[in-house]
């Protein structure tokens, strides 16, 4: 038996074995700096919660009977989950393509999927890491039950799915740091803050609210918001609908990205 034959066995007799072993690499890529990747996230959503909190707790309530820092936590906690999951994806891609060990990933016979879904699982447990730190930071703050535990899981999952694989695509498009930089602060940070995570959009002018309903950010807000309270602006089955919508648009994308080798194979 050739050496050829010998590893494509050895393949067959380990499969999925690198799509393993990259995402343990992620993972443990973001884990050995936790400080920085996980703290460091928490304590910014934290900083946000106190000050709003105090500025307006007494003076605001939402759905008619919600405490302003009560509502305010989903939002804080989803849009950590978010900015995470994204940066985590798309940081990871444009330094591997920076110090060129990017080659190290592409030549393994990994498959495009395999790839995929290795830096999206990884930088979604990102997101779910910080996203749960914040939330359990927040419990001395606010009494809360989540109504619907499932719609919760649902949507957190769901939305890092969508930033990871922006991130993907941000990565893979960006050659340079500011160029990602870009990216990030003129198209997610924008979406993420204008998508209802410090307000209701029923507290703004007919069109402005028709502006949010055209922010994707707004639907995963808005329904990882409802598994909180089992109230939201608009149906969470629309949101349902949207957040799913965005996510198949945008994996179909990044797979085609990934298996024409743009901006990764020469």
């Amino acid at each position: 038996m050739t050496e050829r034959q010998q590893r494509i066995e050895a393949g067959r007799d380990a499969p999925w074995v690198g799509f393993r072993t990259l995402l343990y690499k992620e993972v443990l890529r973001f884990w050995k700096v936790a400080f920085q990747t996980v703290m460091a996230p928490v304590l910014n959503a934290v900083l946000f919660l106190l000050i709003f909190s105090h500025v307006l707790d007494r003076h605001v309530t939402v759905y008619g009977d919600i405490a302003y820092t009560t509502f305010l936590v989903p939002g804080l906690v989803m849009m950590s989950l978010l900015q995470n999951a994204f940066a985590n994806s798309s940081s990871s891609l444009i330094q591997s393509k920076i110090t060129g060990n990017i080659i190290f990933v592409l030549l393994p016979p990994l498959s495009y999927r395999e790839f995929y879904a290795a830096y999206v699982i990884a930088s979604i447990l990102r997101g779910l890491f910080v996203g749960l730190g914040v939330l359990l930071i927040s419990v001395p703050f606010v009494e809360f039950h989540m109504a619907h535990p499932l719609w919760v899981l649902t949507f957190a999952v769901l939305g890092g799915a969508i930033l990871s694989s922006l991130g993907v695509i941000a990565g893979i498009w960006a050659d340079k740091f500011d160029q990602l930089a870009a990216f990030q602060n003129f198209l997610i940070m924008p979406l993420t803050m204008l998508s209802g995570v410090f307000y209701s959009i029923h507290s703004l002018p007919p069109l402005w609210q028709d502006v949010s309903h055209a922010n994707p950010f707004f639907f995963m807000i808005d329904g990882f918001r409802y598994g909180f309270f089992g109230q939201s602006d608009v149906s969470p089955w629309l949101s349902l609908g949207v957040v799913s919508g965005c996510f198949v648009l945008l994996a179909t994308l990044t797979l085609a990205m990934l298996a024409r080798g743009y901006k990764l194979r020469a």
